[in-house]
């Protein structure tokens, strides 16, 4: 069986600031018809920024979905026709006051492919200049927190860190680290 869906119509049900939703009908491999419920997002960006001590620059947040503060690396989403190499350091700049040097891509994070077309790219670096003023948008607070990068992959281990970018690029950074690769 083909491993294909062919897109028969869309139907927009919510047009939002970032995200657009709608529900397609679509024809499976078999030829059954079906629906997907598709929420499209811009895309985002997320950095590990490390120390000269191996720590890493996090942020909490207040994360309104869950209802809780959530303890993550920098991250934002894209502007329209925005470099995504660019929106990370923009993103880092504004969220931790820092600027970089070695910068090694990580990848890209789909982070609910189910239903979303959400796609998240990576970085690490390391810190070249340190903490400078925060250029927050003006609906964002935050604090940071600096923490040693063995004790990061032990919260990720230990799910103190639930969001699955920052796991990720956590993870990705230790090997990277470990292997003397940044």
């Amino acid at each position: 069986m083909e491993l294909y869906e062919k897109t028969l119509s869309v139907q927009p049900i919510y047009d939002g600031r970032i995200i657009h939703a709608h529900v397609d009908d679509v024809e499976l491999g078999n030829g059954a018809v079906t629906k997907r419920e598709v929420v499209d997002h811009p895309g985002g960006v997320s950095v590990a920024v490390l120390t000269e001590k191996n720590e890493l620059i996090f942020v909490r947040q207040f994360r309104y979905p869950y209802r809780k503060v959530l303890l993550e690396l920098p991250a934002g989403k894209l502007e329209t026709g925005e470099d995504p190499f660019e929106a990370m350091k923009r993103e880092q700049l504004e969220e931790t006051g820092t600027k970089g040097e070695s910068y090694v891509s990580l990848g890209e994070v789909y982070p609910t492919p189910g239903y979303c077309g959400e796609i998240i790219r990576l970085w690490a670096c390391r810190r070249t200049e340190r903490q400078q003023e925060l250029h927050l948008d003006e609906d964002e607070f935050l604090d940071i927190e600096l923490i040693p990068l063995d004790k990061a992959v032990e919260m990720v281990l230990s799910n103190e860190i639930p969001d699955a970018k920052t796991q990720i690029g956590v993870l990705k950074t230790a090997f990277l680290v470990k292997n003397r690769l940044i």
